[in-house]
């Protein structure tokens, strides 16, 4: 995989249920799952989402997407949250589209609505 993003899920019950909403969201798209033992590593190419719908049908009508980051330890790539969704996407990605019109940000910010992490490597992400 050549610019594989997506996050770093801490083992535990709904982990399973997690990939399968991943791999919902994201039909078209060659989910990879490399399991550590004690973390699970869940990367596309170039960008994957998973919504709060999909994460309710998998884990409970009341899942809210904001307790993503409890099971979350890290992520590859640059992830951008709404209230409905969260998108890993890859750097080269987002440059592509900063080429096409988009202004490149660093760091932590509000774009549109949305809090957006940019980096090229896992980030830790704290609860």
């Amino acid at each position: 995989m050549k610019n594989p993003v997506g996050p770093v899920l801490r083992m535990g019950d709904e982990v399973e249920q997690v990939i399968a909403a991943i791999e919902d969201d994201n039909p078209d798209t060659e989910i990879e799952i490399i399991d550590r033992g004690a973390y699970i590593r869940v990367q596309g190419e170039d960008e994957i989402t998973v919504t709060e719908q999909t994460l309710r049908r998998y884990l409970g009508a009341d899942y809210e997407i904001r307790s993503f980051g409890g099971i979350m330890s890290a992520f590859s790539g640059r992830v951008v949250n709404t209230s409905d969704a969260i998108t890993w996407q890859s750097v080269a990605l987002h440059k592509a589209q900063a080429q096409d019109g988009a202004q490149a940000r660093e760091g932590a910010q509000v774009q549109d609505g949305a809090q957006v992490q940019d980096g090229a490597q896992d980030k830790a992400v704290t609860a």
